[in-house]
């Protein structure tokens, strides 16, 4: 399935959704490309997952901005594969770096440099210890087994959509809980 159709199709399932993610954040090895970065050199030329590339096109022609959160001993590999794979200029970010905690790390760094709430934020990695630790911090995340495809993409932001309505319902609960009356706290002082 080549780029422009698999965009096509990532669009139309971008499509059925009212409430989308403002950044996708991307894991790199086994998540956007089939290998790890350290165990290659840099003169040779990487290749994506099959609907990785259509899908970061879909994501920018919606508006979507994207993110790099990439945990490598070789961030210097990991750099020249992007640019060799002509798509540095679609992230909004690049958190390629060593790192002995989750994430995490990562996470916060793309939030101080975008300004974009955890919340407002969808994640594609290969390790569940990082989807379990970015979840923690309110972004959606979602485990891929063999790279992102479009099955993923799909499951993505229907997740985030749900985790999206959950939080309203809540915060309209909320509202409407503590909003109604302002001086019920003081019904028995």
């Amino acid at each position: 399935m080549g780029d422009e159709r698999v965009k096509t199709e990532a669009l139309q399932i971008i499509g059925m959704f009212q409430v989308l993610p403002r950044l996708v954040v991307f894991d790199l090895d086994y998540t956007l490309w089939p290998f790890y970065c350290e165990c290659r050199s840099k003169r040779e030329m990487p290749s994506l997952y099959p609907h990785a590339k259509g899908i970061l096109y879909a994501l920018k022609e919606k508006g979507i901005d994207l993110a790099i959160a990439s945990r490598s001993p070789t961030a210097d590999i990991a750099k020249t594969f992007i640019d060799k794979l002509s798509i540095k200029s679609m992230f909004v970010a690049q958190e390629i770096f060593s790192s002995w905690t989750h994430k995490t790390d990562h996470f916060q760094k793309i939030h101080s440099s975008t300004g974009v709430p955890f919340d407002s934020m969808l994640f594609f990695d290969d390790e569940n210890r990082n989807i379990q630790e970015v979840s923690k911090m309110g972004a959606t995340s979602i485990l891929v087994d063999n790279g992102v495809n479009l099955g993923a993409l799909q499951e993505g932001l229907t997740k985030f959509s749900e985790n999206r309505k959950t939080a309203e319902k809540n915060k309209q609960k909320w509202l409407t809980k503590y909003s109604k009356n302002p001086n019920s706290s003081d019904k028995n002082a």
